[in-house]
């Protein structure tokens, strides 16, 4: 659903000063929490079976939901809540709009709330299922960790436990940010979308292009790996972004030489958004970078969403930053995070721009190299992101 679309039929607050006796002139704002939520349960019970109907009344209760969620009070918080885990009709809604809605709710619920009014959902542990009701307190604590909020308090601990006995995915992240995490959320003021090499050769040391990067490069050999390339990809097709990303891997003969490790290198590898290079305006180059540079650009790429996508959520953007780092590193999923980070530091990373049509240059560019510890093993992941028509793009 685009952000701009508009509900058919009836709107749950229409609905509601229909059914419900009092001015005609009542607008929605005077409904107040409880009006809301009741307007919403109506809606629920009525619509269910309808097809399009039910469809447009789950998109209706979800914007209450959203309402709700971002209206600071207790009420509010049981009522966005249970809109979203016990009431929205079944089936209404496809699985992605269905999930985005509860990340939503989350995120809404940690910004807008007091955690006093939160902590109560966690009283009653899950029983074994991970329906609307478990998923969407597994994305609280999800949020609630990346504002530094929810260890300590024995209910929230006890539930983020038995998460990870249900195999939960979040269950796998700490509870508690990472410095590496430092800049996830967090806007700087001046530091926006690098678009041009002067702003890429001012915020980061460019490597030089040697004649052994040339070599290198073309001995290379593609190491195909579709789990890998997927997983590395996930946070720009979770965020819609307008390209198809472009994750690949490389093996070596031998060691590359650290200062081989560049543009010269990258450019002899047959990647699809260095085809063309030189067709426009300016040349490829790249810059040394480091891995919590890295992991913030994909934790923004979902957490932002692309233009015509939609925002995950901090939680699932966290989760799917990580994911994308362990399959450019080539990690399995079991190793611990803060043993990731360590080996992260041994890897060597580039950012890099080339000025192909491959990219947009419109939005946001993104393209990263990683080399491993032992010089033989390279992943590339590039991404590129626009406003304009996605027909025909790929």
């Amino acid at each position: 659903m685009s952000h701009n679309e508009e509900t058919p039929g009836d709107g749950a607050c229409d609905r509601y000063r229909r059914e419900r006796p009092g001015p005609e002139s009542q607008q929605p704002a005077e409904l107040g929490p409880e009006g809301m939520y009741e307007a919403a349960e109506r809606l629920c019970r009525t619509a269910v079976g309808d097809g399009p109907r039910e469809a447009s009344a789950a998109r209706t209760v979800g914007r209450i939901a959203e309402t709700l969620a971002d209206t600071r009070s207790r009420d509010c918080v049981t009522f966005a809540v249970d809109l979203v885990s016990r009431l929205l009709p079944g089936g209404a809604m496809s699985p992605g709009d269905s999930d985005r809605l509860l990340r939503s709710v989350a995120a809404k619920l940690v910004k807008a709330q007091h955690l006093r009014d939160i902590e109560p959902l966690f009283g009653e542990l899950p029983d074994g299922g991970l329906g609307p009701a478990v998923e969407l307190r597994a994305c609280l604590l999800g949020e609630l960790a990346l504002i530094g909020s929810g260890t300590g308090r024995r209910s929230l601990d006890a539930y983020a436990e038995k998460l990870r006995e249900l195999g939960h995915p979040l269950a796998r992240l700490p509870g508690t940010r990472l410095d590496v995490e430092h800049r996830f959320a967090v806007r700087v003021r001046g530091l926006g979308s690098i678009k041009t090499a002067k702003q890429l050769r001012s915020r980061f040391p460019e490597v030089a292009s040697t004649d052994g990067g040339v070599v290198a490069g073309r001995g290379a050999g593609e190491a195909r790996d579709d789990g890998r390339a997927s997983a590395a990809a996930r946070p720009f097709r979770a965020g819609g972004w307008a390209r198809e990303p472009e994750a690949r891997f490389f093996t070596l003969p031998s060691p590359l030489a650290p200062d081989d490790f560049g543009i010269s290198f990258l450019k002899e590898l047959p990647l699809r958004c260095l085809e063309g290079e030189g067709s426009r305006r300016g040349s490829a180059l790249a810059c040394a970078t480091t891995p919590d540079d890295v992991l913030n650009e994909l934790f923004s790429a979902s957490y932002v969403g692309g233009v015509t996508g939609h925002g995950q959520g901090g939680a699932y953007a966290r989760l799917y930053a990580w994911e994308s780092l362990y399959a450019l590193m080539g990690l399995p999923a079991g190793v611990p995070l803060l043993e990731a980070v360590r080996r992260a530091a041994d890897h060597r990373w580039l950012r890099f721009m080339a000025f192909t049509d491959w990219f947009h240059h419109d939005t946001s560019d993104l393209a990263f190299a990683v080399l491993d510890p032992d010089r033989t093993r390279v992943a590339v992941l590039a991404a590129s992101d626009t406003d304009v028509d996605r027909d025909g793009l790929g």
